[in-house]
């Protein structure tokens, strides 16, 4: 089994998290670190801004908000979906956060042990 906090486990942790990004917004974070802590794993992500949201925000920002909640659901949905397969972790549960202002994501995993 890959060790998570190994530099390749964080290494395939990153392209996984980088895949789903290109395959939901059509392209990949601008900086992405991740951590191993026990039973956590956590990204930060900065991603790009996309057009669409920008054309969004100006002229509906109520529906921008509401696209951004479910993107993030999805996300949480596919990373989970990818680790299990993938790596054949066991999850707890997937927590994230995302800041449309700034494009910041904290995504935190807990994995069972």
């Amino acid at each position: 089994m890959l060790l998570l906090d190994s530099n390749e486990g964080k290494k395939q942790l990153c392209h996984i998290y980088n895949d789903i990004s290109k395959e939901l917004f059509g392209f990949g974070t601008t900086l992405l670190k991740v951590t191993f802590d026990h039973n956590l794993i956590t990204f930060m992500a900065r991603h790009r801004r996309s057009p669409r949201s920008t054309a969004l925000e100006g002229e509906a920002p109520n529906l921008k908000y509401e696209v951004d909640f479910y993107m993030s659901s999805i996300y949480k949905k596919k990373i989970k979906e990818r680790l299990e397969e993938e790596l054949g972790l066991d999850m707890e549960t997937v927590l994230r956060d995302y800041d449309p202002q700034t494009q910041w994501a904290i995504t935190n995993i807990i994995v069972r042990q």
